[in-house]
């Protein structure tokens, strides 16, 4: 039986007023969800929940441990720097509260691991907002090439490209001052794609990644990325955010699946298969179409706001739970080691050595 899940959102600037402003108005309006309580160490922040919400002056806090023991909540919705997620959870977790937390789980693998571990001894639900894997396009996409029409995956290639090379022009200032932006901030959503379309785990991983003299970014804002998963398929990747022209950017990705019998591309948010017949022919011409976007309700951060309310109302776990999401997290984290040590990672192991540290030191 569906109910109305009660939440505090913790962080309302930036991202988080997208979240007040329209992410979460269809289900507010739906009963879905009902906000009670907001959270901003900087006061001015606090406006957009006051709008976009309606909650009044004495339901906006700048001390989260005030916000959580004045309210009772179902849950916390974290939209926040990924460097503060694990103090949001701790207090969370404190008051029995499960969590909706936006990417990534943590700013470092460590931290994210033992975040899902917390969140598992608390016996708590997690759930991460991998928006860019549940837009319309992708979905679609990853529809298309598991639907079984175009015969067996043999490798995908992906295209994120911008010319964000200045100073502020990639949103927020923290992007441009924090290690591994183009990664952490933006290869998070693409490489748990690559993953998610190639239906396995990602068991090796190849990096390069670097900042050319013109970007102004502290961290690294281009890569290059090889992945090979446990069932076979390849996967490539090219992010750039400080490229004179304009390609494919934010939600516009370029995404291309090699099938048995299809070329699928999905181009700026079109998506067309260019499939071979059965045929005698040395070299078919391959037939082309326009696949329409699949419809639906909502898409994206709406839509995993709903799949989550589902998991706390007794349905399947949300597909980007916590345990699963460390898969996500790892591939971002090896690709940082992969170029950092100049070699190719394995995924898993690279995972496990991780998740094992962090067990012992909280037993201790």
């Amino acid at each position: 039986m569906k109910k109305t899940h009660t939440f505090i959102q913790i962080g309302t600037g930036g991202r988080g007023s997208c979240y007040c402003q329209y992410l979460n108005e269809p289900l507010i309006k739906e009963d879905r969800i009902q906000p009670v309580a907001a959270v901003d160490i900087i006061p001015e922040n606090l406006k957009e929940a006051k709008k976009g919400y309606g909650l009044p002056d004495e339901k906006c806090y700048t001390d989260l441990d005030k916000a959580l023991s004045e309210n009772e909540a179902d849950f916390v919705l974290i939209v926040t720097p990924p460097a503060f997620h694990e103090a949001a959870v701790d207090a969370a977790l404190a008051y029995g509260c499960d969590i909706l937390s936006e990417k990534p789980i943590a700013d470092t693998l460590e931290g994210s691991a033992r975040i899902a571990a917390k969140v598992q001894a608390a016996g708590r639900k997690m759930a991460v907002t991998m928006s860019h894997r549940f837009d319309q396009d992708k979905t679609t996409l990853r529809e298309e090439i598991q639907s079984g029409n175009h015969g067996d995956l043999d490798y995908l290639i992906m295209r994120f490209t911008c010319n964000c090379r200045k100073f502020g022009a990639w949103g927020t200032s923290f992007r441009h001052t924090m290690a591994n932006p183009l990664i952490i901030e933006g290869s998070v959503h693409h490489l748990d794609i690559l993953a998610d379309m190639g239906g396995a785990k990602c068991d090796t991983l190849y990096a390069q990644t670097w900042n050319p003299q013109w970007g102004e970014y502290k961290g690294d804002s281009q890569a290059l990325v090889t992945m090979h998963l446990e069932n076979g398929v390849r996967a490539f990747y090219e992010g750039a955010k400080t490229n004179a022209k304009l390609l494919n950017g934010w939600s516009h990705e370029y995404i291309r699946a090699e099938t048995e019998k299809s070329t699928l591309i999905l181009d700026n948010r079109e998506l067309t298969a260019h499939t071979i017949e059965a045929s005698d022919e040395i070299r078919p011409e391959p037939t082309t179409s326009t696949i329409n976007l699949r419809e639906q309700k909502y898409w994206k951060d709406t839509w995993i706001t709903e799949q989550f309310c589902d998991w706390l109302d007794g349905g399947a776990p949300s597909p980007t739970n916590v345990e699963n999401n460390l898969q996500s997290i790892a591939l971002i984290f090896a690709a940082i080691e992969s170029s950092r040590s100049g070699e190719p990672i394995n995924v898993q192991e690279f995972l496990q050595t991780a998740k094992k540290e962090v067990e012992s030191a909280l037993r201790t």
